[in-house]
């Protein structure tokens, strides 16, 4: 089983910076050799292949991805933390009297993870030199060219799984991860072959409304995440009813997974505060009303700002045509078709918002 933090280390620079994190909060931290990747030919295979979509700053850097040298001169060593971001793991689809509502994926529930887990990683940062002045640290949340779950797993805090995500094996896979890059020379906390936390399952394969997964990659094109949030164009039709009632996100390959499922372990592992739920959802009326001002003031520290305004809507729209495609017989529903209408001939709203309008108005008629 994994441990939070490792039991294998000495009591020498290792142990010291494995109890900063502790005191930082961290719920799972190890150390993992600064080495370059054992994964560049499938990187490469799967950025020539398309599979990145729209994502083209996964092109650009690719010589740091596969060599945390790039990043910082000099590396020894990634310290490796994550933040647990559910405490369990709940089938939570939306009761019949909400479905006028859009679902938002578990992590962007609460505070921003980016902002949250930096400015702690900061902190530990400043705190480590202060023990290590002649070396550096660089602090390391997903938007640095580095393959994390692949340093994390190294490190031993989780494996990655089939759904291509770490998993606290036994406890969960709702994971948020962060990273210190540093020359200072630690002791690997991690196993020495890499570990299969999956055997013969294929629930996340089986499960998942797109067939975006193949074991041990994803086809992001499909992924419905990626669809939400990272693709900035119009939405292929196909995809349209699997993406149900997602309006930022997909936690399909996650809620399936064996790891979690409530036990006597996941109830124990508790998630940090910072990712306390404010809310699960958004009505579809509301958020095909907003403005730019009106977004803002709604996702104020949320990771859900990464999708603009557009796209929000967008994907508002395919959500509202899927609830009224079900034949949900809530009195919203009415006004949801009336706003798609509208939305379809308004030329002061985004070009976006109009071809979406259009496209799923389009899709209803035929049934």
């Amino acid at each position: 089983m994994d441990a939070p933090f490792s039991a294998q280390t000495d009591a020498g620079p290792t142990r010291t910076v494995l109890d900063a994190c502790r005191r930082a909060g961290f719920a799972l931290a190890g150390v993992a050799p600064a080495s370059p990747t054992d994964y560049a030919e499938e990187l490469r295979d799967w950025l020539g292949a398309g599979k990145h979509g729209e994502m083209h700053y996964l092109e650009k850097h690719v010589a740091a991805r596969l060599d945390p040298q790039r990043i910082l001169e000099g590396a020894r060593s990634v310290i490796c933390v994550a933040d647990r971001h559910v405490d369990r793991a709940p089938s939570d689809r939306l009761p019949s009297e909400r479905r006028d509502r859009g679902r938002i994926a578990r992590y962007a529930r609460g505070d921003d993870y980016h902002r949250v887990i930096k400015k702690r990683l900061h902190a530990l940062a400043d705190e480590l030199s202060t023990r290590f002045p002649d070396e550096q640290f660089r602090a390391c949340v997903d938007t640095a060219p580095l393959l994390e779950r692949e340093y994390a797993a190294r490190a031993g805090i989780g494996a990655v799984g089939k759904h291509t995500l770490l998993i606290e094996r036994g406890v969960t896979s709702y994971l948020l991860l962060g990273e210190l890059l540093t020359t200072l020379e630690l002791q690997g906390t991690g196993p020495e072959e890499r570990i299969d936390p999956c055997a013969s399952c294929t629930r996340c394969i089986e499960a998942c409304p797109t067939d975006a997964i193949s074991p041990w990659s994803v086809d992001a094109t499909r992924c419905i995440s990626y669809l939400t949030i990272e693709h900035r164009s119009r939405i292929e039709e196909s995809f349209h009813e699997p993406i149900g009632d997602w309006l930022f996100g997909c936690d399909i390959c996650q809620e399936v997974c064996p790891h979690n499922h409530p036990t006597r372990r996941t109830r124990a592992a508790a998630r940090h505060e910072a990712y306390a739920s404010r809310t699960d959802s958004f009505d579809l009326l509301e958020v095909l009303d907003w403005t730019e001002e009106a977004r803002r003031a709604a996702l104020t520290r949320s990771a859900i700002k990464r999708a603009k305004l557009n796209m929000l809507k967008r994907n508002a729209l395919i959500v509202a045509a899927n609830a009224l495609r079900r034949g949900d017989h809530e009195a919203n529903h009415p006004r949801l078709r009336a706003r798609i209408e509208a939305l379809a001939t308004d030329h002061a709203e985004d070009a976006l918002v109009r071809d979406t309008a259009r496209q799923v108005l389009r899709g209803l008629d035929r049934g």
